[in-house]
């Protein structure tokens, strides 16, 4: 049976930079947005000067206006602990906090392959399978998930057509034009669709972020998700007028 999801291609999301257009209709089952690294300030959040945890996309957006910044774009980068210590590697302003996660375990974090979000100082956004890591470079942000959503192109190949495990889920991708797209699913979905929408739009590599939890702060889009209890979080600002 054609799933659902195939009904709802071939649309344009909310822009991360003018002109700014509204989400298609087809588009719906998604809050989708994108972003150049290269000339906005994406980051990635954790805990706040005092050490403590930020946990909420709404205690984050209140903490960034308490620096003179606007909170654009928001969602949760990844899955953690006990604590909300993120699990596996997180490395934030060129330091690694976290380490790298390498053994086997059960759950979605291990579903190999694993893989690596992650931006460079020159704001170059990559994604990797965990194996391919390297810390070579000037690495400044990073975030370890799984699994894999897109492989070079390829769905994950443990993920089936017609699954019935359903989620609320959103994951991370790379366009080939360099930026990246963050994307939420409205109502739960499988990983088999989740990743063919990444898939349709252009990813050759996409990484799954979390599910059930998952939330995002886009007002752009009327989309206002301040609630959530996070360790990582990825952020998008600009400077607040």
């Amino acid at each position: 049976m054609v799933s659902w999801l195939l009904l709802c291609w071939a649309a344009v999301a909310c822009q991360s930079e003018p002109p700014r257009q509204a989400p298609a209709a087809h588009e719906a089952p998604f809050v989708t947005y994108r972003v150049d690294p290269r000339r906005q300030p994406l980051a990635l959040y954790w805990r706040d000067e005092h050490q403590q945890p930020l946990r909420s996309l709404g205690r984050l957006n209140g903490w960034l206006a308490g620096q003179g910044q606007k909170l654009v774009f928001a969602t949760n980068g990844g899955m953690y602990r006990a604590g909300n210590v993120p699990v596996g590697l997180f490395i934030q302003a060129g330091k690694t906090l976290v380490p790298l996660d390498t053994a086997a375990g059960t759950g979605n974090f291990y579903l190999r392959p694993n893989g690596v979000f992650y931006l460079t100082a020159a704001g170059r956004a990559a994604i990797c399978r965990t194996q391919d890591f390297r810390a070579a470079g000037r690495i400044r942000y990073a975030t370890q998930s799984g699994p894999m959503l897109v492989i070079d192109g390829q769905l994950h190949p443990a993920f089936r057509a017609g699954s019935t495990n359903l989620n609320v889920r959103n994951g991370v991708g790379v366009l080939p034009d360099g930026r990246v797209v963050f994307a939420m699913s409205k109502q739960p979905i499988s990983f088999y669709d989740f990743a063919r929408y990444f898939q349709h739009l252009g990813c050759r590599q996409a990484l799954y972020l979390d599910g059930f939890v998952s939330r995002t702060y886009l007002p752009a889009q009327g989309w206002r998700q301040t609630d959530g209890d996070f360790g990582v979080i990825i952020g998008v600002t600009e400077p607040a007028r």
